[in-house]
This record gives structure tokens, sequence and C-alpha cells, in this order.
């Protein structure tokens, strides 16, 4: 899961899976990509409005809170993070030595 805060939205796709009583719940019991805390390290901001107006990309606060559009400012967050890392020079990290080496 990749989320804005992500503990708190993971908590609620985990007990809504828990609700629909099957055999097995397809959602990972932990792993999830935080933004709040990427863009703190990326950008400097957690706030997803002060996150997104630092990282470039458009935002209307009459539209927060809203799901679809938080869910679609995050998600171009995401990307953005990711690109950023990406152009510092992404995977792999060619100064890290493996322990054969």
């Amino acid at each position: 899961m990749v989320a804005h805060n992500a503990n708190f939205d993971h908590s609620f796709v985990m007990q809504a899976a828990e609700r629909t009583n099957l055999k097995r719940n397809p959602f990972h019991p932990f792993a999830t990509f935080d933004t709040a805390a990427l863009s703190g390290l990326t950008f400097g901001q957690t706030v997803l409005a002060k996150a997104c107006a630092t990282a470039g990309i458009p935002f209307d606060n009459k539209e927060a809170h809203s799901a679809l559009y938080d869910t679609e400012r995050t998600a171009e967050l995401f990307c953005e993070i990711v690109n950023k890392w990406k152009k510092l020079g992404g995977w792999p990290l060619s100064d890290v030595q493996t322990e054969e080496e």
C-alpha cells in the first residue's frame, strides 16, 4: 500500500478485509510506503499539501480530504519521489559494497 499516513489507511483496509471473512487476507500485514515519511525525507515536508507544493504538484485545498483527490495527489507525490531517487542514481546504489566484495 502507498498512502499518506499509511499506517492509518492500512488499518482500515485490514479491518475491511477481515470483515469479508475470506480464507486469506490478500493484503500484506505490514508492507506500506508512507509518502508522509518519504516526502519528509525528500522534500522536508510531511503535510500532503505542503509536500505537493514543494514537489511542484498543484494542490487545491478546497478539494483536499476527498478520498479520490487525496489518492491522486498521493500517487503523484509517490511517483515524484521515486523519479527524484532515480535521478540521483537510483538502483542499485553503486557505492554500496556487498558482502561478497
